[in-house]
């Protein structure tokens, strides 16, 4: 009796958990409202055998529980019984794979004329592709991935050099029209997802995968990858942005080609030389870094990673949060150089400046910092050395300037800027270390490398 009574309150609670339940979907913003109805189909479907199971057991329970002098009646067949479960299981079963079928055949046949987006994945961030204005994408080749080449684009195909890199995680699409995602991996399984637009799809390595919809709302919509791809799976986060055709044309016209990015000069190193001027008072003649003016070291930092920082202290996606104290005296400095090729200049001058490790001013626990710096080394590198398209150099930087950045990283005073995505990274990240020892011990560890 007490096991009857524990399946009827599961399933009377079950039904006020869903019909009662503030959570539901995310409001959808694209076409694809058939997707919703096949889930609602499904919910019903297994939601009315639920209970029916569970009832029934509750109710055999109580009607069959033992007496004595009661006898179990053997009955090894009941064609009749038999016959009903066979009909009503295919008619439910039907009913959950029809509406798929349905739109299935919706999904595989992409309208004309659909604005084509290819979106990139690694580990762990998203980049884009956009065609230009011939339409074509260029062709692709894995052996040319590089800092230089992050898309892989080879050079001497002339449909790429048209096309427009998105080397960031946010991409803008055009409201009310259909758009075609070519989904594309680097590495590993990825899928990209936003809940929003309810369609969603593996990226597979070595091939080509796809998707499409019409947004329906303008706004902002997180892209998630919900597939597992390793340790930083969870902070693997990108962003997609509807905006009226207008607006929409309006940032594709902003963005650089291609052939742009590979006509740019290098930076020059003895213009360069005039500018760092204001930045050698605080971070050192030689890129050194001087702790006491609180300026890390600069020399021998990926310059990729130097000219990102720069951007987003220009942009306000750092030094802009009222407890970064020496962030928000960066920031000013970061607009004495305010054309791209003054900052390329004196990245190019660091990049000739003598590098040196820093000393040492943090101590730990060294070997409890090595286990901690596992998680860490899938970005950073096993020695600290940096992965140049993801994370930056560690080892022979400067210690006190690392943990001060895993602090603010902890506290959401660095990455809390909504649009520093690369910053909400490292922040997620940043939990793995659960206090302030941890912290130590981890650039203790780094200090070793």
């Amino acid at each position: 009796m007490p096991l009857a009574i524990a399946l009827i309150v599961l399933v009377v609670g079950s039904l006020l958990f869903h019909f009662l339940s503030p959570w539901t979907f995310t409001p959808i913003a694209s076409n694809w409202g058939m997707i919703d109805a096949t889930i609602n189909i499904t919910f019903w479907v297994t939601g009315v055998v639920f209970v029916a199971v569970n009832i029934f057991m509750a109710y055999a329970i109580i009607r069959f529980r033992h007496r004595d002098g009661a006898r179990a009646k053997y009955e090894p067949e009941n064609k009749k019984l038999e016959l009903w479960l066979t009909v009503i299981t295919t008619i439910g079963v039907a009913a959950m794979l029809a509406p798929g079928l349905f739109v299935w055949a919706k999904f595989v046949n992409v309208p004309e004329g659909a604005t084509e987006i290819e979106a990139v994945g690694q580990q762990w961030q998203w980049s884009y592709r956009l065609p230009g204005e011939d339409g074509t994408f260029g062709t692709i080749d894995a052996k040319l991935y590089s800092v230089e080449n992050p898309f892989g684009i080879v050079p001497d195909d002339p449909n790429g050099q048209d096309d427009v890199l998105i080397d960031d995680a946010v991409v803008h699409i055009p409201l009310g029209e259909p758009v075609l995602f070519w989904l594309r991996s680097k590495d590993v399984l990825h899928n990209f997802t936003v809940a929003q637009f309810r369609v969603k799809m593996d990226l597979v390595p070595g091939l080509v995968t796809y998707m499409w919809l019409e947004p329906t709302k303008v706004g902002e919509y997180e892209v998630l990858c919900e597939e597992l791809c390793g340790v930083a799976h969870h902070a693997m986060r990108g962003r997609v942005v509807v905006d009226e055709p207008e607006d929409y044309q309006a940032w594709v016209n902003s963005q650089p080609t291609f052939a742009e990015i590979q006509a740019r000069p290098a930076g020059d190193p003895v213009l360069g030389a005039a500018s760092y001027a204001v930045c050698a008072a605080c971070h050192g003649a030689q890129g050194e870094g001087i702790q006491a003016l609180n300026a890390p070291k600069l020399s021998g930092q990926d310059p990729r990673y130097l000219k990102k920082q720069l951007r987003k202290y220009q942009t306000g996606l750092r030094g802009a949060h009222e407890d970064d104290t020496y962030g928000r005296q960066m920031a000013p400095m970061a607009s004495t150089l305010p054309t791209e090729a003054m900052i390329d200049n004196v990245i190019a001058y660091i990049g000739t400046l003598s590098d040196t490790d820093a000393p040492a001013t943090v101590t730990g626990d060294a070997e409890h910092g090595a286990e901690l710096y596992t998680v860490c080394s899938n970005c950073h590198g096993k020695d600290g050395q940096g992965i140049k398209m993801n994370a930056p150099r560690q080892a022979g930087m400067s210690d006190w300037y690392l943990l001060r950045q895993l602090e603010n990283f902890k506290a959401g005073i660095r990455g809390g800027h909504p649009a520093d995505l690369r910053g909400k990274q490292m922040g997620l990240m940043s939990q793995t270390l659960h206090d302030e020892q941890a912290m130590k011990d981890v650039v203790a560890y780094i200090n070793t490398l």
